[in-house]
């Protein structure tokens, strides 16, 4: 017999199956590369990942993570200031500051969580946060959070509209710590944050600047040091959050890079670091190591960008719409959402994995299939994939 909440969520699942919107998992049975084998489908091309440096099955990284197992063990067993906290959570911790240009850092479990230990650590009821209305979900989650516990006063702008953003700055001038948050390149559209114009505006208004680096880290910038490198900014930026689950290996993990004040301040009060565990010493050790390989071979930036330009040139050559830009990340405008999920389950079924994505992720009919680069991909990949598009995009009179 089914309780109270089975019976209300049953249909909402079966309403999902219908609109075509149902998430399927698809299990692999190797590790994240280029190419995998996936459970009952065999070698696919994988155009989904956020894998851009090809890092994740990089020996070298493979090898600092088992060793770090044998060295440190499976973890902490409690958090850090209770137990005490790995050597390697410090040298890691040095290499995230070293990369994005920030005096420190501190690691956490997740970038979802560094998102919701900023605002919800170091605002309080006289403050006020605004961010862009196409932030990543763990960055409106970390507002939320903190307007709920702090009583911050919180806001959204237009995403890149920056005469809103300034004209709620002047009316708020009586906030003591105006805080401004934005995705550095923003997930689903692959654009980058206009930086250089946010950063004068924050500080002409004496506001903190934020920037959730997690798509730009190891992709933007000659040396992938993310969004201020791309700019010509390292070392102008307040707070950067990132993750080391994206282009640094790939595993977990996420960090705050800040002032050496704010660092401490959130090791001192930061309810995700204090009430969770310190990352895994193989996911510490495999994220350092990604940094390192990252700082030794900036080649790797410049192959990933080539492979971006390649593959949506060939795309927009073949009759489709991506969006433009200069990210790893180019979405497939489709319009419906059903249409979306049809062209990532044909796309699939011609040995290419790239997942489609619909309302209410992305604005009512701008349903896209989400392409993501890596710079291990090689030009028979590309070009592989480039034919599966075209023969769906046909079929489908896409094209």
């Amino acid at each position: 017999m089914t309780n109270p909440l089975e019976q209300r969520i049953a249909p909402e699942l079966e309403q999902f199956i219908r609109d075509g919107t149902y998430k399927r998992l698809n299990f692999l049975e190797s590790p994240q590369a280029a190419r995998v084998q996936m459970e009952g489908r065999g070698e696919v091309i994988i155009l989904s990942s956020n894998n851009y440096l090809g890092l994740a099955n990089e020996p070298s990284v493979v090898a600092a993570g088992k060793a770090a197992l044998d060295r440190f063990g499976a973890g902490t067993a409690s958090v850090r200031f209770i137990c005490g906290t790995f050597t390697i959570h410090r040298a890691l911790e040095a290499a995230c500051a070293r990369l994005v240009g920030t005096p420190t850092a501190l690691s956490f479990g997740s970038c979802w969580n560094a998102n919701e230990a900023v605002p919800g650590t170091l605002l309080t009821e006289n403050d006020l946060i605004i961010s862009d209305q196409l932030n990543h979900a763990s960055i409106i989650d970390g507002i939320r959070l903190a307007k709920a516990t702090t009583k911050c006063q919180t806001a959204v702008y237009p995403h890149g509209d920056l005469a809103d953003l300034e004209a709620r700055l002047t009316a708020a001038r009586d906030r003591r710590v105006r805080m401004v948050v934005t995705d550095g390149v923003f997930s689903m559209e692959g654009a980058i944050a206009k930086l250089p114009d946010l950063a004068e505006i924050c500080r002409r208004h004496e506001a903190v600047l934020v920037v959730d680096d997690s798509h730009a880290t190891g992709v933007l910038g000659t040396n992938g040091r993310g969004t201020a490198e791309h700019f010509g900014m390292i070392g102008e930026i307040d707070i950067i959050t990132s993750t080391l689950g994206k282009a640094l290996g790939g595993a977990a993990g996420g960090f705050v890079a800040a002032s050496a004040a704010v660092s401490d301040y959130l090791t001192q009060r930061a309810r995700p670091q204090l009430f969770s565990n310190a990352l895994p010493p193989t996911v510490a050790a495999s994220s350092l190591a990604s940094i390192e390989y990252l700082e030794a071979h900036p080649e790797r930036v410049g192959q990933l960008r080539n492979n971006a330009r390649y593959f949506r040139e060939q795309l927009v050559s073949l009759g489709f719409k991506p969006l433009a830009g200069e990210t790893p990340i180019i979405p497939v405008i489709l319009g419906e959402t059903a249409a979306a999920i049809r062209v990532s389950d044909l796309l699939l079924t011609e040995g290419v994995f790239v997942t489609g994505f619909g309302y209410p992720v992305v604005p009512q009919g701008q349903a896209r299939v989400r392409c993501q680069i890596s710079a291990t991909h090689t030009r028979e990949d590309l070009d592989q994939a480039l034919a599966a598009f075209r023969k769906v995009g046909r079929q489908l009179q896409l094209i």
